[in-house]
């Protein structure tokens, strides 16, 4: 996420460096694949996880503070499989996003354990996982900041968390990662939103908030720049609503909840979650768990449409790392953390090919195959113009309540003695780039990395492509290119 107040708090043109990082925890590496039944609802989940660390020009070695989580069989159980996304931010970000990781899953499956005579108690996340998720993820927020080894004073992290229990799916969501589920509505894939930003530009969460004593201004408003009583932030503009205390110039956050955060509490900053939670019918194909990094510039819908371009998860958890980072530079001097999961919902009967079997296949681009017999979809073609809508929720809609843990946490961050940077030095490549702006501002600020503009831009602007031997070279240059990545994050860490 960033900088020490949550979010950076200068506007965006002006934005270049983020917080302090901390390390990531776990093992590294690119896109990685997995599937596991749910007997008790006939169905297999395909999943894959990719996180990329962001690109910041002042700070070159700055790791990911993002962290994820992926438990399957979650608590012993065959049909509860977990998966979360948690997004650090300030000074010790990494640590609390790492900290929520390794506590949620413990937390989650320990809600009720401790009642009855002998301490065997009822396991709530089986019977009642919104209200597990309701009582575990302030638990967790409870033991950061009693915990010793974080200082959570002006950090903290996101979670949002997706719990495929049998039949049913149920999402948790403190701050602005989000999720989204892929369905198949009036002869297309639509997006579903699983989850509600949670951040000032909402108006219930702004009334709340200042019913705490907050002030909601954007940095220009606090610095007199612009009037400090008008309301009509453009979340374009880069300057976004923060939560303000009103004796002082803190905490700043861009968000309205999170875990951590103390000094933003007094202020109305909660660790409460939002849950939803919705029955998987034939339609849902699939459903997205992501950091904030992938829908600063990307719509729910244009990662749907994404998603379902490709048979293969791996291959778009590629795609849209490459979308993001492509728009990232095109409107700032540096890119996000970007963590995603991508889990195809398929019948146990009729699975489909497993995703393993297809990398070295023509499925480049292909769409995925649906469960209910629709023709097949097109393969995703981006817009020209940029989706700039994240935090245009208003109020959440009414959702209904519903009734041995598997970590993968990868970092890919590009080196400056990547073999591939050197790619960037040829004009071939050159030819590739439709933007030069991006190129010319890292050559620049950057000459100890050589060419890693150019190495990036190839990569991370993949829409400029041309002249491609391929039918998409979005999704081809960006597996390459993360390959090559995890090849050397592998060498490096032998």
């Amino acid at each position: 996420m960033g900088c020490a107040q949550g979010k950076c708090c200068v506007p965006r043109r002006q934005r270049g460096r983020g917080g302090g990082g901390g390390g990531a925890v776990g093992g590294r590496g690119g896109a990685t694949l997995g599937r596991v039944a749910v007997p008790g609802a006939g169905l297999v989940l395909e999943y894959a996880t990719l996180a990329v660390a962001g690109l910041y020009p002042d700070s070159p070695g700055r790791e990911s503070q993002d962290a994820h989580l992926v438990a399957t069989r979650f608590a012993g159980h065959p049909d509860l499989h977990l998966f979360a996304v948690f997004d650090g931010h300030g000074a010790c970000g990494a640590a609390c996003a790492g900290f929520a990781r390794d506590a949620l899953p413990r937390l989650l499956a320990g809600v009720g354990m401790g009642e009855g005579e002998e301490g065997g108690g009822r396991m709530v996340v089986v019977e009642d996982p919104a209200a597990a998720f309701r009582e575990a993820l302030p638990a967790a927020n409870a033991e950061m900041h009693a915990a010793d080894e974080v200082d959570d004073s002006m950090s903290g992290t996101t979670a949002v968390a997706a719990l495929v229990a049998g039949g049913a799916l149920h999402v948790a969501n403190v701050g602005d990662s989000r999720a989204v589920a892929g369905v198949w509505r009036e002869g297309r894939v639509a997006a579903e939103e699983l989850s509600w930003d949670q951040t000032p530009f909402r108006a219930d969460e702004r009334a709340r908030v200042k019913a705490c004593g907050a002030r909601v201004m954007s940095v220009e408003q606090v610095e007199g720049v612009r009037d400090p009583e008008a309301e009509g932030w453009v979340a374009d503009e880069g300057d976004p609503p923060r939560v303000w205390a009103r004796d002082g110039l803190y905490p700043g956050t861009a968000f309205t909840r999170s875990l951590g955060d103390q000094a933003a509490e007094a202020v109305g900053v909660i660790a409460e979650p939002e849950v939803k939670s919705v029955e998987i019918t034939p339609a849902h194909l699939f459903f997205v768990v992501a950091s904030d990094g992938v829908f600063e510039f990307l719509s729910s819908q244009d990662v749907v449409d994404m998603v379902a371009a490709y048979e293969d998860p791996r291959e778009a958890c590629s795609a849209i790392a490459a979308e993001s980072y492509k728009l990232w530079l095109e409107h700032e001097n540096r890119t996000d953390d970007i963590t995603i999961i991508i889990v195809h919902i398929r019948d146990s009967e009729n699975p489909g090919p497993a995703g393993s079997q297809k990398m070295n296949g023509s499925s480049l681009g292909a769409p995925i195959a649906l469960r209910t017999g629709q023709p097949e979809l097109p393969v995703y073609v981006p817009s020209e113009a940029s989706h700039l809508n994240r935090d245009a929720a208003t109020e959440m809609p009414s959702s209904s309540s519903g009734s041995p843990t598997e970590q993968h946490l990868s970092c890919v961050a590009p080196s400056p003695t990547h073999p591939l940077l050197g790619v960037g030095r040829t004009s071939e490549t050159a030819k590739l780039i439709e933007s030069e702006r991006a190129i010319n501002y890292y050559t620049k600020r950057i000459p100890s990395a050589g060419s890693c503009c150019c190495a990036m831009a190839v990569v991370l602007a993949l829409q400029s492509v041309r002249h491609a031997p391929v039918a998409n070279p979005l999704g081809a240059v960006a597996r390459v290119f993360l390959e090559h990545l995890l090849t050397d994050d592998a060498k490096k860490g032998s």
